[in-house]
């Protein structure tokens, strides 16, 4: 594809570690180039002085919601924090502005008009939608450990999950703190999180999650607690995660529990362990990604690529996939 024919993209909020992973996507990308990258705190400052994957002049800007529609980028990412994305996309509203706008916050994941971006699951839902809902990291590893067996379940599914301090954002807190979470794994939200509502409305069944953040960057793991309707062997329960995924390269079915240490910097999600009880009535599957790339980025960039007829997979590294 020549240079003329690329489209633009704009992300508003990309100070975060999801906006740099963004811009890295898609400095490489064939048909994408960037129209601006918004940061209050990074305002004037060149682009490529921290994310030098990226080739170029551009600075960081720091527009007003009301100034985005104006910009006239043709793809709009809004990377800010939840309850934020809503004063944007009423800019673009009221300037009768249409861009793909793709929010990877929570604001819009219960929204029936935005389309849900899990495209492993939900793929067949699109209908060409302009506003996509990024899932949530967390939500992303729970769903896709527990759907191909959703229609088993004879209980809520009990997630424990443990995640690297980039979830906790670059606003600093407890959760990012290295030294406090030296040699600690430190709960919070253990009922009510964002992440078991997103997934419970968008499984169709109550889900039970518990969260932790550790000391390490990036990544997580979530181990599901899954009770069953009837007795099931092993092989069974493994050849329906294995028709479930077939064909899907960001998602890995393994035989063994998957480790988060091997998952960081990979733009794919492994699920594996398998673990069955006794009866057959139980079984733990574990889920880990980078909550920073398959988790946000990665997902996003598979969204914007099917909506703006490119192959799902463009842009995204080749050496990562199966």
């Amino acid at each position: 594809m020549e240079e003329m024919d690329k489209q633009t993209i704009g992300i508003v909020g990309a100070r975060g570690h999801t906006g740099a992973e963004l811009i890295r996507l898609i400095a490489r990308h064939p048909a994408l180039e960037l129209a601006y990258v918004s940061s209050r705190e990074l305002d004037g400052q060149r682009v490529d002085a921290y994310v030098p994957e990226y080739a170029g002049e551009l600075r960081y800007s720091a527009p007003a919601p009301e100034q985005l529609p104006a910009l006239a980028a043709d793809v709009v990412v809004l990377a800010l924090p939840n309850g934020k994305a809503g004063a944007c996309v009423e800019a673009f509203d009221k300037a009768g502005a249409d861009p793909l706008i793709v929010d990877l916050s929570a604001d819009h994941r219960f929204d029936e008009r935005w389309y849900y971006g899990l495209p492993e699951l939900t793929r067949e839902r699109w209908r060409g939608q302009r506003r996509i809902s990024n899932p949530g990291c967390y939500a992303t590893a729970i769903q896709l450990a527990v759907a191909p067996l959703r229609d088993l379940l004879a209980a809520p599914p009990v997630c424990f999950g443990v995640s690297g301090y980039s979830g906790a954002g670059t606003t600093p807190s407890d959760k990012n703190d290295p030294q406090k979470l030296r040699d600690n794994l430190m709960p919070y939200s253990l009922t009510g999180h964002m992440h078991e509502r997103e997934t419970s409305a968008h499984l169709g069944v109550p889900v039970e999650f518990m969260p932790h953040v550790a000391p390490h960057f990036r990544g997580l793991t979530v181990t599901c607690n899954l009770y069953l309707a009837r007795p099931m062997k092993r092989d069974e329960v493994i050849g329906r995660f294995q028709h479930a995924y077939a064909g899907e390269p960001l998602v890995r079915v393994l035989d063994e529990a998957p480790w988060v240490s091997r998952i960081a910097g990979k733009h794919h999600a492994e699920i594996g362990g398998f673990a069955m009880a006794a009866d057959g009535r139980r079984v733990v599957v574990v889920a880990t990604l980078d909550n920073l790339l398959k988790g946000a980025a990665t997902q996003a960039m598979q969204n914007i690529n099917r909506a703006i007829g490119q192959g799902e997979l463009a842009g995204i590294p080749a050496a990562e996939r199966p």
